[in-house]
C-alpha cells in the first residue's frame, strides 16, 4: 500500500493514494435549523488509488469520469502557501484564543450555531468557550481554531478534533447543496507542481470548480448551487 496522499493533477482531478476511507459526511441540523452536528453517510470502496471530480462536471460523483477534458476545466492552482498561523488573524478571550483565516472558508455554518463563534470566544461565561470550542472543532476547513495560552506565553491547541486519515464528502441538506471534499487526520495534499501544501488535521479541497482559492474550497459551491448527483459507486 502506498503513502496516504492526495496529488493535484494539471487540469484534472484529484489523484488519491494509500487506500484513503472515503464516505459521505452530512451536516445535521439542530431544532433550530443550524449547523451542529456532523453525521457519517455511506462509504465507498476503494482502491488503493482513486480519482476525484475536481471540476464538478463528472457523470459519476465523486469519481473523475474525464469531464474535465470535455468541458476545458481551468484548474489553475491560485491558493497561497503561507502557513495557517501565519495567515489566521487571532482574537484573545478570557478563556479561550481563536484564529481565523477567512479565504479558506467552506460555509458549513457551525460557527453560527448558538451564537456566533467570535461573540462565544469573547464571552467571560466559560460555557461560552467551551461553545467556542465545539465550534471551532466541527468546522471542516480548519479556517477556525482554539488554543490555549501556555506558561511561556507560547499558544497550544485547545479543542482540535483528533481525526483518523480519511475523506468525506460533504453534504449540505440545510443549503440543498453538496459541499467539499473534507480531508482529515493530516493527509499530505500535493500541488500540481509537486509542492506539498503545509500539512494540516482538516481542510477542503474544492469539488464544484467554481472556487477562486483552487484547490481548496472557498464556498462557492453554494454561490453555484451544486449538486453530485447522483452518487457513483463502484
Amino acid at each position: 500500500m502506498r503513502a496516504q496522499r492526495i496529488i493535484v493533477l494539471k487540469d484534472g482531478p484529484y489523484e488519491v493514494e494509500g487506500a484513503v476511507p472515503l464516505a459521505d459526511q452530512v451536516i445535521e441540523a439542530n431544532g433550530e435549523g443550524e449547523s451542529w452536528e456532523w453525521r457519517r453517510g455511506e462509504p465507498y470502496d476503494v482502491e488503493d488509488t482513486y480519482r476525484l471530480c475536481r471540476c464538478g462536471a463528472t457523470g459519476s460523483p465523486p469519481f473523475c469520469d474525464g469531464s474535465e477534458e470535455r468541458i476545458g476545466f481551468d484548474g489553475a492552482e491560485t491558493a497561497g502557501r503561507v502557513p495557517y498561523v501565519e495567515e489566521a488573524e487571532a482574537f484573545s478571550g478570557p478563556h479561550v484564543t481563536l484564529t481565523d483565516a477567512p479565504r479558506l472558508c467552506a460555509m458549513a455554518r457551525f460557527c453560527d450555531a448558538r451564537g456566533d463563534i467570535w461573540h462565544n470566544a469573547a464571552d467571560p461565561d466559560p460555557e461560552a468557550a467551551a461553545l467556542a470550542r465545539r465550534q471551532a472543532a466541527r468546522c471542516p476547513s480548519g479556517r477556525l481554531a482554539t488554543w490555549r495560552a501556555v506558561s511561556d506565553g507560547r499558544l497550544e491547541p485547545d479543542g482540535e478534533p483528533a481525526l483518523e486519515p480519511s475523506i468525506g464528502l460533504v453534504e449540505d441538506p440545510g443549503m440543498g447543496v453538496s459541499g467539499p471534499i473534507w480531508v482529515r487526520g493530516g493527509i499530505t495534499v500535493l500541488s500540481a507542481d509537486g509542492v506539498a501544501y503545509e500539512t494540516r488535521n482538516r481542510r477542503t479541497l474544492c469539488r464544484c470548480g467554481a472556487s477562486r482559492n483552487k484547490p481548496f474550497c472557498d464556498g462557492s459551491h453554494v454561490r453555484v448551487r451544486f449538486r453530485a448527483e447522483p452518487a457513483g459507486r463502484p
